[in-house]
């Protein structure tokens, strides 16, 4: 039947969810038990008091604004970083001189702890900046290292080709340097756009700007309304998950749009 497949589809992305919805219930009731009924909600609420508090959140102009405001924050560092990123692999693949200069500082970046950088950064500037600038230097490192491996890895056979038909850079790069960059570009923004918004989410609880998730994390720790900081994490993973997503279908029509 038509609708047979659409519907095993959906049952089979649904099980996984379930699943564990199905744990959180059966370990939040062992909770239950273990504390006799006081205070279960201060250890392991149940998933209906979460999302009790997750739609009493979203009744108030505070969620949307705080949910906006860490979006255009995390995806501003995530161009900014993989902007950096390209342009700092392109020079490091180009001259060895850049390469000796530059890669000892960005092997740092990428070692060094995200809150010390948290830390120095709020000293540097407003704290409301301090979410985009980690999320920035978190994705850096990892787009300079996988475009610098594709470059690497770009067939000099087909280089070779394109020098000899005295092709324009502007079509080396589009022709021979973008399809053979494209698995490494993908995996540099997935991996990026998760560092990205781990790190901006913990820059906001750490230097508290207004509005933010961040901020709304750490004032429901701050005031032990467990229920609600189990809702704005939920909604701080679904975020991630969605910003993932979109990216990998960015992904796929622009690969489309190369024409291979």
């Amino acid at each position: 039947m038509e609708w047979a497949n659409p519907l095993k589809n959906l049952v089979q992305k649904l099980l996984a969810p379930a699943f564990w919805l199905g744990v959180w219930q059966f370990c939040a009731f062992l909770v239950d038990r273990s504390v006799q009924g006081k205070g279960n909600e201060l250890l392991l609420p149940y998933p209906a008091t979460v999302w009790s508090a997750l739609l009493e959140q979203a009744e108030q102009a505070l969620f949307w604004q705080s949910i906006l405001a860490t979006l255009l924050r995390v995806v501003l560092g995530l161009v900014l970083g993989a902007a950096l990123g390209a342009i700092l692999s392109a020079l490091t693949c180009l001259s060895s001189w850049c390469d000796r200069l530059l890669s000892p500082a960005i092997r740092v970046i990428r070692a060094a702890p995200v809150a010390s950088f948290i830390l120095l950064v709020i000293l540097w500037t407003g704290r409301s900046n301090v979410p985009t600038v980690i999320a920035a230097m978190m994705v850096l490192p990892v787009v300079w290292d996988n475009l610098s491996q594709g470059i690497r890895a770009t067939d000099p056979k087909l280089l070779e080709l394109g020098r000899a038909y005295r092709f324009s850079r502007k079509k080396i790069l589009t022709l021979i340097y973008l399809p053979s960059l494209r698995p490494y570009i993908l995996s540099a923004l997935t991996t990026g756009a998760g560092l990205a918004w781990k790190s901006g989410v913990a820059a906001e609880v750490l230097c508290l700007p207004r509005p933010a998730l961040g901020t709304q994390i750490y004032n429901t720790k701050y005031l032990l309304e467990i229920p609600e900081l189990f809702a704005w994490t939920a909604v701080t993973v679904a975020l991630s998950l969605v910003l993932e997503a979109l990216l990998r279908r960015a992904m796929a029509r622009w690969r489309k749009g190369w024409g291979t």
